[in-house]
């Protein structure tokens, strides 16, 4: 298997009888989830996505993002929350994070309608001002404040720049199939148009027209995702939780859960894992935080964070425990030179590689923190490219619906994000919500 999950060091905390204690109640949320009979169901469209996706659409994709490389240096993706963090940890996952600044023959990618942070808006627009410029609005209503916002400030750039039929072919919409203000305002304009499938929610949409479209202009092999995520699926619904890392990581998720584990500490020993961790971060967060439950999703990279976060983990509350991300095989290797000075006495390292060192970092580690206190668990991946990409990305989402059944909750909804927008309305004025605003300006002024 691309994913393997490794439970040696729960044996402190966790006995085999506990996993089959818990295994009734754990296939029972396999089941529902996939005969889609289960709260959110109608969201439950990616578990067959890797074979039921529509290939028509799929192929406009592919055709977009040749078209787009030859003619813009910037792509600029507005979207926010499942609309953008999918496509940005595929990138920095398969590529790098310093992708914009590596020597390429496709345009720079860049991430817009996640802040309303002017400075860097306008940092962003000062980028662009010399460069031809691509965009890609990502939005199932298109009235959501941050990308609508953007959209509106990156498409005045659009039009200034090329006029209106110019910028016809440089603007590309990813919205609902038939409904909504962006899909009627895109028909209109004439642009390119792509579907947030109706049965998955934001979170679940990497491997749909949200997140393939900006893989694809990266130059990253969509098919190779999607032959990952297959592969995934036809291994993680079918096989037993003795055989199958999904199911598997779901169940001790949730027996650590019931001994007071509230905190999942996400951990990689690669920076080009940082965007994979904030989409798992939005994934479990806004799937089980509900009801006055849920594990709360952390992240580090170590080892820099061990510098940082690493005293609280090894000596804070014992309330945490850790998933490890490892990789086999390395995509580059460094080796450590010799120093005839031997200066900062670190000679017994010459001629080993960084991967070595890497891996040693990571089993140290995870060897102290156990000896903490704090349960582990190591999830392996076979190597970054595409073809892992996919498939971690469907073991994270089946053992995300699992564990949201299992927890007794409805992994598909996140009815607490609508109250800060509810209050943000308020208080920029928007027509309808006058009384509430004079009650929130009441209470702030206290």
């Amino acid at each position: 298997m691309a994913v393997t999950l490794n439970t040696k060091y729960l044996g402190d905390f966790v006995g085999d009888h506990e996993l089959k204690a818990i295994s009734p109640a754990l296939y029972a949320a396999a089941d529902t989830l996939k005969n889609a009979d289960g709260l959110g169901n109608d969201f439950t469209g990616w578990v067959k996505h890797p074979v039921n996706y529509d290939k028509e659409e799929y192929a406009r994709i592919k055709a977009s993002a040749e078209k787009i490389k030859k003619s813009c240096d910037v792509f600029v993706v507005i979207g926010i929350g499942g609309s953008y963090l999918g496509a940005r940890a595929a990138i920095e996952f398969v590529k790098s994070p310093l992708y914009n600044n590596m020597k390429k023959d496709t345009p720079d990618v860049y991430f817009a309608g996640n802040t309303i942070s002017p400075s860097a808006t306008a940092e962003l627009l000062e980028i662009c001002k010399d460069k031809d410029v691509c965009i890609n609005v990502i939005s199932k209503s298109g009235t959501t404040t941050e990308p609508a916002i953007a959209f509106r400030i990156f498409r005045e750039l659009i039009e200034k720049k090329y006029g209106a039929e110019g910028a016809k072919e440089r603007i590309f919409v990813t919205t609902d199939k038939c409904r909504g203000t962006l899909k009627a305002f895109a028909d209109e304009k004439g642009y390119e148009t792509f579907v947030v499938p109706d049965d998955i929610g934001g979170r679940y949409s990497v491997l749909t027209a949200v997140g393939l479209l900006p893989i694809a202009v990266s130059g990253a092999d969509i098919d190779e995702m999607m032959r990952g995520a297959n592969d995934a699926m036809e291994k993680m619904t079918s096989a037993p939780v003795e055989e199958n890392p999904a199911l598997a990581y779901a169940a001790y998720r949730n027996i650590l859960y019931r001994k007071g584990k509230t905190t999942e500490i996400l951990a990689a020993y690669e920076p080009s894992f940082a965007m994979m961790s904030e989409w798992w971060k939005q994934l479990y967060g806004e799937s089980e935080g509900k009801d006055g439950k849920g594990i709360f999703p952390a992240s580090v990279i170590f080892s820099t964070d061990l510098h940082s976060l690493g005293q609280y983990i090894q000596m804070g509350m014992r309330n945490l425990f850790e998933t490890v991300v490892t990789f086999s095989e390395p995509n580059v290797d460094v080796e450590v030179p010799y120093d005839p000075a031997n200066v900062d006495t670190l000679n017994f390292l010459a001629g080993k590689t960084l991967s070595y060192v890497n891996e040693m970092a990571q089993k140290g580690t995870i060897l102290a923190h156990v000896d903490g206190g704090v349960p582990n668990m190591i999830i392996n991946i076979d190597k970054r490219d595409e073809y892992n990409f996919g498939y971690l990305v469907y073991f994270y989402e089946y053992a995300c619906g699992v564990s949201g059944y299992l927890l007794g909750v409805n992994p598909f909804d996140q009815p607490g994000v609508e109250a800060y927008k509810k209050n943000m309305f308020a208080l920029l004025g928007k027509p309808g919500y006058e009384e509430m605003r004079a009650g929130l300006i009441e209470r702030l002024d206290k």
